[in-house]
């Protein structure tokens, strides 16, 4: 029997920790997910109205996110935008899980294997049509809306309510919805 080279162990200690912290989902400090959640009334679609730009939804404009219920109690999710610059449109089929009880609006979402990002839902109209969600970090923002486009006195309170949340304002993008 062969021998595992030296680099074998470390290497593969390094791959678990990267999978065990890809799979590891928190509320950032000081954020308290929407309680009294219902997760039936978010489903539908939602348009992106600003976010923190990444490298997943780099250059796309017109981005849109799809939320209907499994039968499993998870939360299928299929985002989709357009890239100007390619003339075409990208989407990606996901799965979101609750983190807990599921009228905290607590999830994780992965998009590919067991790497997960979180999703936490901090604000959110009584009438569920506007929505502020924020991902692991703060670096990680969405504005979305149930139109594409809404009153730019409203778009500038609920951005200055993501700043009170602690996102910076400098880093978000407003996603054109044409």
């Amino acid at each position: 029997m062969k021998k595992a080279s030296f680099w074998f162990w470390p290497a593969a200690m390094i791959a678990g920790s990267l999978l065990v912290a890809g799979c590891a989902v928190r509320v950032p400090d000081n954020l308290q997910p929407v309680t009294n959640f219902d997760v039936g009334r978010y489903a539908g679609t939602w348009y992106e109205l600003a976010r923190i730009d990444h490298r997943f939804e780099k250059g796309l404009v017109n981005v849109s996110a799809q939320y209907s219920l499994n039968s499993d109690g998870t939360v299928k999710v299929v985002n989709r935008g357009f890239n100007p610059a390619k003339n075409e449109w990208k989407e990606a089929t996901g799965t979101a899980r609750f983190l807990g009880d599921p009228r905290t609006a607590a999830l994780k979402v992965s998009f590919f294997g067991p790497f997960y990002g979180g999703y936490n839902v901090v604000r959110l109209s009584d009438d569920y049509q506007t929505a502020l969600v924020i991902g692991n970090t703060r670096d990680y923002f969405w504005l979305l809306s149930r139109q594409k486009t809404m009153p730019e006195a409203q778009k500038r309170a609920l951005l200055a309510e993501a700043a009170r949340l602690g996102v910076d304002l400098n880093k978000v993008i407003e996603v054109p919805q044409p």
